[in-house]
């Protein structure tokens, strides 16, 4: 596939998340005050191999993207800017975590998470997830996250959504995290909600 067909994609599928992360804001996927709309059940295992559900978004604020280890762009910079993020929230950062959850389950096996997610420009408190195709399609779903493969041999794409969820210690939503925020903004983002306490709904 031609370097001009696989920029179109790229620019399709920063679109289409721009469009994702302004339907969410404004209650087009789930109002932003119905927590429940975002996030839910899953079934997935982390970088260790261990399985884990749900629970792990409890007790900390979570930042949850979905994205995989070949990715060109969008994924390293949203690691990379929640790496700096996690500096910058000082003593606070004990209680944040991020968790990467991958849309690529055939190549991101938990060794390969565990190899991607040991750069030390990422979150030190970094859960990498991933699953059959069946546990991560229930974990997208639930997020309302878009992901498509784009290409055929060992070098395809996936095309997917590039909004991060900031979930609270119970494990409800509480905002979105637009792709492109500054470490700058998504620590205020994150400092404001937990100045609100573990039910915040907004930040």
């Amino acid at each position: 596939m031609s370097r001009t067909v696989w920029a179109l994609l790229a620019i399709l599928a920063l679109a289409f998340a721009a469009i994702t992360g302004l339907a969410v804001r404004h209650g087009l996927l789930g109002a932003p005050t119905q927590a429940a709309a975002i996030g839910g059940p899953f079934q997935l295992v982390d970088q260790t191999g261990r399985k884990v559900d749900a629970h792990v978004l409890k007790r900390k604020w979570s930042a949850v993207f979905f994205g995989f280890t070949y990715c060109p762009e969008a994924c390293p910079t949203t690691l990379l800017a929640l790496g700096q993020t996690e500096k910058l929230l000082g003593p606070k950062a004990d209680d944040f975590q991020t968790v990467f959850i991958s849309v690529d389950p055939q190549r991101d096996t938990p060794k390969v998470l565990a190899n991607y997610l040991s750069n030390s420009a990422f979150p030190r408190r970094v859960l990498g997830l991933t699953g059959t195709p069946q546990q991560v399609a229930q974990a997208a779903g639930a997020y309302h996250v878009f992901y498509q493969k784009a290409g055929d041999g060992p070098d395809y794409q996936i095309n997917h959504s590039t909004i991060t969820y900031l979930m609270s210690p119970t494990g409800d939503f509480v905002c979105v995290i637009p792709y492109g925020d500054t470490p700058q903004a998504m620590t205020a983002k994150i400092d404001a909600a937990m100045s609100h306490g573990p039910h915040a709904q907004s930040c």
